[in-house]
């Protein structure tokens, strides 16, 4: 049966002499899930992903792991692990020394680190290439190495740091699948920083979206997409128009407005910009107010009657979609 372990940030601030980094954040991971810290560069999510690691110091607060203090330990001590955005492999090592190298270090014997190496290597499909050094290897290759010298301590929470970033679209695509799949059969946390809002839609179980060196919103993948609590939640998601209306400001799916000739019940627009997608097309407009709006049009619908920079339109959409923002 599955261990399950909480982490939690209580208070975690992390200052780099008068600038803060991060500001006295609190959160409580879900055990055996994948999370996705996401945000903006410089933001903070990668020197927390760094404190829970340990290799920066926590300069107020708590890191608690299965109910014990971490924040003061080092990195071997912890019950973490983590994986860098360059992989860092020993260039002069095979992939099954790499793998095993952490083991070397706490003087485990040859014949037993090897042994949990190739489970290792059979884990990431990498048997075959065992004694193959690390610039014989695809970029795709190098990353399940790092991945499986990281999982071989057995750790309690497996930190990736932007681990797809140096892969190409198509390779991206392919091992964030991989890892989506690793993470439920190993049954253990994973905590990914990335600030691509479509890798942390397919992968998250819970998204943690940070801003400003705070949290501006947590929660399952789902709601946080669809039902975001502020207005830079909404425009970095994507997917979402931010409009202010008389009694509010609100944020309706670019999917959810519907676009018409101009008529009675629609709202006036003008055609600012048009974009093929492939499966739909993004159609700019701007309404009064000087806003911009933009509609998520299917292609088929698009171009039975296409429009073009300078049209006039009208948009309309239902009012149970639009979704009121607290800031």
């Amino acid at each position: 049966m599955t261990v399950k372990h909480d982490l939690e940030l209580v208070d975690v601030t992390k200052r780099y002499g008068p600038n803060v980094a991060v500001d006295a954040i609190q959160h409580r991971f879900q055990p055996s899930s994948y999370t996705c810290l996401l945000g903006p560069s410089g933001c903070g999510k990668s020197s927390t992903l760094r404190m829970i690691a340990g290799h920066e110091s926590v300069t107020e607060g708590s890191i608690l792991l299965s109910g014990r203090d971490i924040s003061d330990l080092p990195p071997a001590r912890r019950g973490t692990a983590m994986m860098f955005q360059n992989y860092a492999l020993f260039p002069h090592l095979s992939v099954r020394d790499n793998i095993a190298f952490s083991l070397k270090m706490k003087g485990v014997e040859p014949k037993e680190r090897h042994t949990k190496a190739g489970e290792m290597l059979e884990l990431v499909d990498l048997t075959i290439l065992a004694d193959r050094l690390p610039d014989q290897l695809s970029g795709g290759q190098q990353q399940r190495v790092a991945l499986a010298r990281a999982l071989i301590t057995r750790p309690e929470v497996l930190l990736l740091d932007e681990p797809l970033s140096a892969l190409d679209p198509f390779l991206r695509i392919r091992m964030r699948g991989e890892l989506k799949k690793l993470q439920k059969e190993l049954g253990i946390s994973f905590i990914h920083v990335t600030h691509g809002q479509d890798e942390a839609l397919a992968l998250a179980d819970e998204i943690v979206v940070m801003n400003d060196a705070v949290i501006e919103q947590a929660g399952p993948a789902r709601d946080v997409f669809n039902a975001p609590k502020t207005r830079f939640v909404a425009q970095f998601m994507g997917g979402h128009n931010v409009i202010a209306l008389p009694n509010g400001c609100f944020a309706i799916r670019t999917d959810a407005v519907t676009v018409t000739a101009p008529k009675k019940g629609t709202l006036d627009a003008q055609v600012t910009a048009v974009e093929y997608q492939g499966t739909h097309v993004s159609l700019l407009s701007r309404i009064s107010g000087d806003q911009e709006v933009t509609a998520m049009v299917p292609e088929a619908i698009y171009f039975t009657n296409p429009h073009h920079p300078g049209d006039q339109i009208g948009l309309h959409w239902d009012a149970k979609n639009l979704h009121q923002l607290t800031a």
